[in-house]
């Protein structure tokens, strides 16, 4: 991956930090999510869980706006990446939602992980960031990993729909991690609250649209509230990191956050270890390690 020399020591432990907690904001998503989608349809709670973090984000904007530099700001030439940026978190927060109520949360959790090879991919075949021998290996493992996950088990060869769902996240969120790299530089309050606001109410059109029915405002509160930390926070921090990381490595950081996902999924949901699960655990975590180890030794 392409290394950035005029960046100091300093700012990559910054940046390390800001991934690392993005992780650690996101990982709630999954087991939280899982509780609530007992009482909210899975696209409005994809809806609110981005409009909780564009008005969690706009708030915080609002105290920063004056004082931000005006170059800062989006312009007209970033208009293919803002749009494209917008859909992509449409689609994506509503695959992984289907996919939580069809599966476990556990699954869904470590699945997180395929963003990796999706980000990495898109990166060096689209945007042309470079991807060493160690972390191709770390995808085949990961990708690996991700199709033991994936079947449905009791001796078939069919693949679970849930799991095949949530891989169908991943890919969106691993090219919009790269549209998102590409405006990166600009206002992070800006495109946060943009990318809330904008896909919150996408996905609450389609919610209308297809029939769901609208949950109590008991539940949405602590959808708007675990959408500001799990999206709006996690997105805030990811995208710090990425402006002196890029998009790989900071996937790489970012790598944690299923793992902690998964954790809560049996604290939380008290979801069983299966021996395919354990297998696959195995897998990933050879895979993530090869992906930390690759981005710490091309020290910037």
């Amino acid at each position: 991956m392409e290394e950035k020399n005029n960046i100091r020591p300093d700012g990559k432990a910054a940046a390390v930090c800001y991934a690392i907690a993005a992780a650690a904001f996101y990982a709630l998503n999954v087991p939280c999510s899982k509780l609530l989608l007992d009482k909210i349809a899975p696209t409005y709670m994809a809806a609110f869980l981005y409009l909780g973090a564009g008005a969690g984000v706009g708030i915080m904007y609002l105290f920063r706006h004056k004082s931000e530099n005006p170059a800062d700001r989006l312009e007209k030439k970033d208009m293919p990446y803002t749009v494209g940026m917008v859909l992509l978190d449409i689609i994506a927060p509503i695959l992984l939602m289907l996919g939580v109520k069809l599966g476990t949360s556990a699954n869904a959790s470590l699945l997180g992980n395929f963003e990796i090879v999706a980000t990495s991919l898109i990166a060096l075949f689209i945007f042309k960031e470079k991807v060493s021998k160690k972390l191709w290996a770390a995808i085949g493992l990961i990708t690996l990993s991700s199709i033991i996950l994936s079947f449905g088990g009791k001796g078939s060869f069919t693949f679970s729909v849930g799991s095949l769902l949530v891989l169908g996240a991943t890919a969106c969120w691993g090219l919009e991690n790269n549209c998102t790299r590409s405006i990166s530089e600009k206002s992070t309050y800006q495109i946060v609250t943009i990318k809330g606001f904008g896909s919150g109410a996408g996905s609450l059109m389609i919610a209308a649209l297809i029939g769901e029915k609208l949950p109590d405002m008991r539940f949405i509160l602590p959808a708007l509230l675990l959408g500001f930390v799990a999206y709006g926070l996690s997105i805030f921090t990811y995208i710090r990191a990425q402006k002196t990381l890029g998009a790989a490595k900071t996937s790489a950081y970012y790598a944690i956050a299923p793992f902690i996902g998964a954790f809560l999924s049996f604290v939380l949901l008290r979801e069983p270890l299966t021996l395919a699960y354990l297998i696959a655990l195995a897998v990933m975590t050879a895979g993530t390690a090869l992906v930390v180890s690759d981005t710490l030794k091309h020290r910037i």
